[in-house]
């Protein structure tokens, strides 16, 4: 499949040949290293009209999005990041689990930002890991001018994947955009207001994109939501999409006629080109608010004379039981593998007692007459060091271990950098409770997670019974819908410090989201990495040696 005005994305069958010659010179020594790529990005503002009016925009090496990384399950990434903005940044890696070294995962409670006219080099493996990603940035509210672009993680050539090779693949990054400019709406953020309701919506940075492939055969669609704040439905019309993979977990094949992917999340479905000849319309439609926003493509097939027509297929009948429903049609795929050889459902993470439970609640507080957002009545507030550097050169004063308790009460709200403390090896229970009327999303950093259960209304202890025991998908981000709870499961097996977080970005930004410390008391390389060579320091960090 390629897209209209340029050149076919197909990785499939080159990534083959290059996986079997690397494991045909790799046979040769059993302690041969996975494969580096090297790259170096510059980041830069430039002019550019997504809506149609002339905004700032961050670009990453002239483009946008950014470039893709393409890679292999894995591989060793080693990133140069040349920042030429006015202001300092940072690029997370969102669902890429920086497995023993969260000192690469480039959020502020774990880094420095760069510095402007400055540079960083990310060092990162996509250890054990396939499957559709995306990376951001995560300072400031640079998110909203872009800078964001795909992850695609491919099977090493050994590894047999649950579906048939499709012909190729093809990337959708789409989201809600906003023609006001970064810097103003951070602004109006920091005097208390709201965020306003995005202008429009995109894919891959354009109102207009098409995508072109040959009847008969049949083609991969990496979709993510990188928008700010709103979830959207996407469908195509006449066809039906097979879901095959969810943030890295293969799951059992379903046929579905629309999707509702929420902000922050991913997926990968087969499209067969199986209709007459003739473009279709591609849609993707804001759900969960009054005003509806929406963006339109094109299929078209490569023999096609007939241009679209009809109306573009309307999105599903209701909302929020609709979207329940089919979130609860997502399973694991025992059977499969995912990055390795051994099948997904060889853990049974059903029989697994958690030896801790937490009841994690959003709020939308007004502190000092300004909006606030909060985790069980705590705001988040960035320290000037970040919380991981303060931890590994015991520096006192930084971040609070006490301030999120376990459970929801009816405490006085507060703000702090406030860190959630586990042990390595803990199995947690984690309830996300949502009173607002607002969906929510929820990510963590370092992990993908058990989502076994969907509710409406408080959660109880009796709700346990309706959790999905046997073969719940894991993912990195999940959604937790108005008045309503999720439960995750999640097994702590990845050292350091994890942020979680809300995906919809204001919220993040002023104060949704903490910091997950997972420890253990015995220093080893085996559980996590040293920090790197090339750390920046900042804050009360300066001046620290490693």
């Amino acid at each position: 499949m390629k897209m209209a005005r340029g050149k076919a994305t197909s990785f499939y069958h080159i990534l083959l040949l290059l996986g079997f010659s690397a494991l045909l010179s790799s046979s040769v020594s059993v302690k041969a290293e996975s494969p580096y790529k090297f790259y170096t990005w510059t980041v830069t503002y430039g002019i550019i009209s997504p809506l149609g009016v002339p905004q700032q925009v961050i670009l990453i090496n002239g483009q946008f999005p950014g470039p893709k990384l393409e890679v292999v399950t894995n591989d060793n990434i080693i990133l140069n990041l040349i920042n030429k903005l006015d202001q300092p940044f940072l690029l997370t890696w969102n669902g890429i689990k920086q497995r023993k070294n969260s000192w690469q995962d480039g959020v502020l409670g774990t880094n420095c930002p760069i510095p402007p006219n400055s540079n960083f080099t990310y060092k990162f493996q996509t250890k054990d890991q396939i499957g559709t990603y995306n990376y951001f940035p995560s300072t400031a509210f640079h998110k909203a001018a872009g800078g964001f672009g795909a992850i695609n993680v491919y099977a090493r050539p050994r590894i047999p994947i649950p579906y048939p090779l499709p012909v190729s693949d093809f990337t959708l990054l789409i989201g809600d955009w906003f023609k006001t400019n970064h810097k103003t709406l951070q602004q109006r953020l920091d005097s208390g207001e709201v965020l306003p309701f995005p202008d429009g919506m995109l894919i891959n940075g354009q109102t207009q994109t098409s995508f072109t492939g040959d009847q008969g055969k049949t083609y991969m669609l990496r979709i993510s939501n990188v928008g700010l704040s709103s979830t959207f439905n996407f469908r195509i019309q006449g066809h039906t999409m097979k879901v095959v993979e969810v943030e890295g977990s293969h799951v059992i094949q379903t046929d579905y006629d629309s999707l509702d992917i929420h902000v922050g999340q991913s997926l990968s479905v087969l499209v067969t080109l199986n209709q007459p000849p003739k473009d279709y319309y591609i849609v993707a439609s804001t759900r969960f608010v009054r005003r509806k926003l929406s963006v339109t493509g094109l299929l078209r097939y490569s023999n096609s004379r007939v241009p679209a027509s009809g109306a573009p297929p309307p999105p599903p009948p209701g909302e929020l039981i609709w979207s329940m429903r089919q979130a609860r049609t997502f399973r694991w795929n025992l059977t499969a593998n995912a990055a390795r050889p051994n099948p997904q459902g060889s853990f049974h993470y059903g029989k697994i007692k958690p030896t801790k439970s937490f009841v994690f609640s959003n709020s939308a507080p007004l502190i000092n007459g300004k909006q606030r957002y909060a985790v069980n009545g705590v705001s988040y507030v960035n320290s000037e060091t970040p919380v991981k550097l303060a931890d590994h050169f015991n520096i006192a004063g930084v971040f609070s271990t006490n301030a999120i308790q376990s459970f929801p009460s009816n405490s006085r709200v507060t703000v702090a950098t406030s860190v959630v403390q586990a042990s390595l090896h803990d199995f947690l229970e984690i309830v996300f409770q949502n009173n607002e009327k607002s969906l929510q999303s929820w990510h963590l950093d370092g992990y993908d997670f058990w989502v076994v259960g969907f509710g409406s209304g408080q959660w109880k202890p009796a709700k346990r019974r309706l959790y999905n025991l046997a073969d719940a998908l894991t993912r990195h981000t999940t959604q937790v819908y108005p008045n309503a709870w999720t439960t995750i499961l999640v097994s702590l097996d990845n050292q350091g410090m994890w942020n979680m977080r809300s995906a919809k970005w204001d919220r993040q930004y002023l104060g949704q989201q903490f910091y997950l410390k997972v420890w253990d008391p015995v220093k080893s390389l085996a559980n996590e990495y040293n920090p790197p060579d090339n750390l920046l320091r900042c804050g009360k960090a300066i001046g620290r040696h490693l």
